[in-house]
């Protein structure tokens, strides 16, 4: 049975949860972004993008075949995100850091609109749109360099001869960052209270998180307008948008 929280009338119980948590841990997905304009993956691929394999335009193999398409790709979307700023829910999060500073932000999204907002430390599990590195070795290529070399799509790596600039985000078939999983990992295992934000609960292994936290004791609430693959397993339900529901979650600190 999927405990549902009435938005006019906030549980005691949750409300009791909250004020006593030491240690928050918020997982975030693209339901946080969508209100401030930003597609998913899948909803990008409209017009021009809706006739290509999501294979083709995030894989290392699709990169290989065909990368002047998959950088457009991106070019484009990276033009969506400079057009968008952060939602109320961002900056919720922000003034949770602020009050709790033992919170953690972990994010699947890739836009980057959590550190605009100004949160210091985010743990992002897919990467950041708006980083450009060495298709070869993974270096960090600077945006003065992919300036002179603009004329080249992608342009050529400054790090390995055979490289080529690509977005800093996780592909398909690609591992995530070791070092930021198992932070988000530790994160999950030590903390009081759990909030999952617009995440469908289905993209592994960040959908393991919460259950994660549950097995060591974790409090979970969802906030999420519609149910998912975890809302029978969280303890509180919350049935608003993230930009309607966690400034309310903030004001019953």
């Amino acid at each position: 049975m999927i405990s549902t929280v009435d938005p006019e009338r906030l549980p005691g119980a949750l409300i009791k949860a909250l004020q006593q948590a030491e240690r928050i841990v918020a997982l975030s997905g693209a339901g946080l972004s969508a209100e401030s304009g930003i597609p998913t993956f899948r909803e990008a691929q409209t017009g021009l993008w809706a006739k290509h394999d999501p294979m083709t335009l995030a894989s290392p193999e699709g990169f290989a075949r065909q990368p002047e398409l998959v950088w457009q790709w991106y070019q484009w979307r990276r033009s969506l995100v400079a057009q968008s700023q952060p939602n109320a829910g961002h900056r919720a999060l922000v003034e949770l850091e602020r009050r709790r500073p033992e919170t953690r932000l972990i994010t699947q999204n890739v836009d980057g609109l959590q550190q605009t907002a100004g949160s210091a430390q985010v743990l992002e599990l897919h990467g950041n749109l708006k980083r450009t590195i060495c298709s070869q070795t993974g270096k960090e290529i600077g945006e003065q360099w992919l300036a002179r070399h603009s004329d080249i799509q992608p342009p050529p790596s400054p790090h390995h001869p055979e490289g080529r600039a690509r977005p800093d985000v996780v592909w398909f078939g690609e591992a995530l960052n070791h070092d930021t999983l198992q932070q988000a990992i530790e994160a999950s295992q030590r903390c009081d209270l759990m909030l999952v934000i617009g995440t469908s609960g289905l993209v592994h292994p960040a959908a393991s998180l919460p259950l994660l936290g549950r097995e060591h004791g974790a409090r979970l609430i969802e906030v999420n307008p519609q149910t998912t693959a975890l809302s029978e397993q969280v303890d509180w339900h919350w049935p608003q948008t993230s930009a309607v529901a966690l400034p309310r979650l903030i004001d019953a600190l």
